[in-house]
């Protein structure tokens, strides 16, 4: 059996104490990464460089990125591939439901690359995932973490109404001041209008978003973000620490102490979340299925 190549980036001596990688342990990780190699699916553990991918994928879990592996935004942060997308594939969103049934999940989390370059952002392809693993099996909880649909907000969501997701996740990533080194292309205010116009729809299915420290970003402009959310309807949020994915990307600004999470948290139960997942090494999809549960999910 080979060796699995360990980014050395997630290792760096500068690290603090509280940062810390769990690498493979078990066969099970094992049989995840032949279980999507077969299938020849994407994930965002291992395009994304996700420091948590040898916990989950040891616990038989991954977060499925369908529209390829081609991204058509250049995030400051993402170590996923900038460039031309290839087109899309016909029988993918069948080979997702064909995984989540093979891995036994009940909970999966469904992500995807910008696809800038489509008419619907990628909406249909969505839609057609969740209704393929609804098909195979009406009893999982699917949850989306999408792109940003900027220029085709209405299209998409136009069709993510005809197949919506149990829990619809976008990330704003980071504080507006940043938008223009991080998140070249995307849109602070059309963010928050993509949870709130999507709760406007479905009032009764949870939102989500997902904000990173560590980009030189304030305390105060976090929880001001916080403070957008709610105020947009967004029911769970998920804050972690920026890892650099490599010595392209944007450095780390800081490493936030667990205190500084702490407090995070408090707020954010203060402001009404549902569900708050704070620590630093919480991502998007990290523990899903618990957080949805703690926020009334099932």
């Amino acid at each position: 059996m080979s060796c699995t190549k360990i980014d050395p980036a997630l290792h760096q001596a500068q690290k603090p104490a509280w940062i810390k990688v769990r690498l493979p342990s078990n066969p099970v990780f094992f049989s995840t990464k032949a279980l999507i190699s077969d299938l020849r699916l994407h994930t965002v553990c291992e395009s994304a460089q996700c420091p948590n991918r040898w916990e989950c994928w040891s616990q038989g879990t991954a977060t499925m990125m369908i529209a390829g592996e081609r991204c058509t935004r250049a995030c400051g942060f993402c170590a996923v591939t900038t460039a031309k997308p290839f087109a899309l594939e016909e029988d993918e969103p069948q080979r997702v439901a064909e995984a989540v049934r093979r891995m036994g999940l009940k909970h999966v989390v469904v992500t995807a690359v910008a696809r800038d370059d489509l008419k619907d952002g990628g909406a249909n392809h969505f839609a057609r995932t969740i209704e393929a693993i609804r098909e195979m099996d009406p009893s999982v909880i699917v949850e989306v973490l999408v792109p940003d649909f900027r220029g085709r907000l209405e299209r998409a969501l136009g069709v993510l109404d005809q197949a919506p997701p149990d829990v619809m996740n976008h990330n704003l990533e980071t504080v507006p001041r940043l938008y223009r080194q991080a998140r070249p292309g995307g849109n602070y205010p059309h963010s928050l209008e993509l949870l709130a116009d999507f709760k406007a729809r479905h009032p009764h299915l949870p939102t989500k978003s997902g904000l990173m420290v560590g980009l030189g970003e304030t305390d105060d402009e976090i929880l001001q973000v916080m403070r957008d959310l709610r105020a947009h309807g967004v029911d769970m949020l998920t804050i972690g620490q920026y890892l650099q994915p490599s010595a392209h990307h944007l450095p780390v600004a800081r490493y936030a102490h667990p205190e500084v999470f702490a407090m995070f948290e408090r707020e954010a139960q203060a402001l009404g979340f549902t569900h708050a997942a704070v620590g630093a090494m919480v991502r998007s999809s990290y523990h899903a299925d618990r957080q949805a549960r703690a926020a009334g999910v099932n």
